[in-house]
């Protein structure tokens, strides 16, 4: 949109999605993955490994499966499709790596800079207990945390979003980097957006989506609305 600038009294709570968006989970992905895929003699470049995790992870995603599990589950796959067979530690090597996962340069001075003016919650895929971790990484506390392990839903499951509504305080402006889990369904259940369209080598899956605003960074965003 042309107007760049977003009227903060229309908002009460900001939520947001972490991973892709104030966590730097391509990094944290691909971090594990290609040293184990090198171990075993698997030589592929980033584009691929994360563009494959974007297939495979929203399938491993059932209903009620925790995220521990999913991210098993997309392990296995890897090593199904790519020819090797992982030990047992190594299974639950990728979930175990979501503790170290970075966080974008930006993310947690953008942070402590809306939370001056607003409500902060995360809607995330993820257990909470891995949430728990990544929350330490921010150095921010959040406050209201709705993840898909309590939920017992993924996004891009508009459940999600709706146990949202319910715990924080409205109006809402969701904040997210994925159109396809978050960007999508929230525009569809009648939420204002905002796309942090940050650089991405593909680990979610692309859909058209139509976002209220789009910036390219939370340090643009956390300008463009504070007051």
């Amino acid at each position: 949109m042309a107007d760049r600038t977003i009227n903060a009294s229309e908002y009460k709570t900001l939520t947001f999605d972490c991973y892709g968006t104030l966590i730097d989970w391509e990094t944290g992905i691909l971090t594990f993955l290609q040293p184990v895929l090198r171990d075993y003699y698997v030589n592929v470049i980033d584009e691929f490994v994360l563009q494959l995790f974007s297939e495979l992870e929203p399938v491993a995603q059932a209903p009620g499966v925790s995220y521990k599990d999913v991210l098993k589950n997309v392990m296995q796959e890897y090593a199904r499709r790519l020819g090797f067979t992982p030990g047992d530690d190594l299974l639950h090597g990728l979930a175990d790596s979501v503790a170290y996962w970075p966080a974008f340069e930006d993310s947690t001075a953008s942070l402590r800079q809306l939370q001056a003016h607003f409500d902060l919650a995360i809607v995330s895929n993820v257990d909470a207990d891995l949430f728990t971790s990544s929350e330490e990484t921010l150095g921010v506390k959040f406050d209201h945390v709705i993840t898909a392990g309590e939920v017992g839903v993924y996004k891009p499951d508009k459940a999600m979003f709706q146990a949202a509504l319910e715990s924080v305080k409205p109006p809402v402006l969701h904040v997210a980097q994925s159109r396809f889990h978050d960007i999508l369904p929230a525009t569809e259940l009648g939420l204002d957006t905002v796309w942090i369209n940050r650089p991405s080598l593909g680990a979610a899956r692309p859909v058209e989506a139509s976002p209220t605003w789009t910036f390219a960074s939370m340090s643009e965003f956390a300008a463009a609305i504070s007051p």
